[in-house]
């Protein structure tokens, strides 16, 4: 099977690439080779490939940079996305592409769940969420995953940031009012491969919009003393944390309080739970590659 995976160095991507390695031939392309931006480009592309299945693990991530660059962020969040499911459409192959908690608002009570009314709050959930409504709008099959909280031991996120801050300064103030589940890369690569098994087997669930998120929930702060009582075990000596509002900590971009997914839909529909966002952190810790 020939699987045309976008993203090349994204974290999520490249956990893919281990995961999928041997398993299906697999064609990477990432910003050096395709732009995102060019919507010719990637239909050339997917047209001259012909792949079985495309993954679209590429996005404009920098959430308060897209505050100041919006074209960007729509482009690529939005209308790639768009011109990735007309032409798997046209070749009757499947499309999964990952979205992202930050489509909400946060000021649910409880964890949304996947019917519940987006309302971002940002450029990036308001790009991420126009990316959603255009793969609905073509119709095809397809796999919308929304996730939380994505780390790893590559690139850039809040797990390397917080071992570097952590052993570099006495104290290290973390937001502690907005809740998610921190979720690892590494498992959300292994959740879709698996949904991969599922689907070529013949025993796929329904196509569409599903929440695929660590288990548990947690805050910032909550995710912080995790990472610095690992670092303590290795001997390791750590910043004080303290925990501040988000008002203490303003940034360009609002943050939705509440990032919490509700993903028993995925469990019912495809038979698939991620591990408990703590016992994860403790894997990912435990294999670097």
């Amino acid at each position: 099977m020939k699987i045309l995976l976008l993203g090349q160095h994204g974290q999520v991507s490249q956990e893919l690439q281990l995961c999928l390695a041997g398993q299906a031939e697999l064609v990477v392309r990432g910003r050096d080779q395709l732009d995102l931006g060019q919507p010719e480009q990637i239909r050339q592309l997917v047209r001259a490939l012909r792949p079985e299945l495309i993954i679209n693990a590429a996005a404009h991530t920098a959430v308060d940079q897209a505050e100041s660059e919006p074209e960007l962020a729509f482009a690529i969040n939005a209308m790639a996305p768009e011109v990735l499911a007309q032409e798997a459409a046209a070749l009757d192959v499947p499309l999964i592409h990952y979205s992202t908690d930050y489509v909400f608002d946060g000021d649910k009570p409880t964890p949304y769940i996947e019917a519940d009314e987006p309302n971002p709050l940002g450029v990036y959930g308001r790009s991420k969420l126009a990316g959603e409504q255009a793969i609905q709008a073509v119709g095809g099959a397809h796999l919308i995953l929304r996730t939380s909280w994505v780390y790893s031991l590559h690139g850039r996120n809040f797990l390397l940031t917080m071992q570097r801050l952590l052993q570099e300064r006495d104290a290290l103030k973390v937001v502690a009012d907005q809740i998610g589940a921190p979720t690892w890369a590494g498992s959300i690569a292994a959740a879709t491969a698996e949904l991969i098994g599922h689907w070529r087997s013949g025993q796929a669930g329904p196509w569409g919009t599903y929440h695929l998120t660590g288990q548990g929930e947690t805050s910032w702060f909550g995710f912080a003393s995790a990472i610095a009582e690992q670092l303590r075990t290795q001997g390791k000596a750590t910043a004080q944390l303290e925990a501040i509002p988000s008002s203490a900590y303003p940034t360009p971009a609002q943050r939705p309080l509440n990032s919490r997914l509700d993903c028993s839909r995925l469990q019912r529909d495809w038979h698939i739970q991620l591990p408990d966002w703590h016992d994860a952190l403790l894997e990912c810790l435990a294999n670097p590659r």
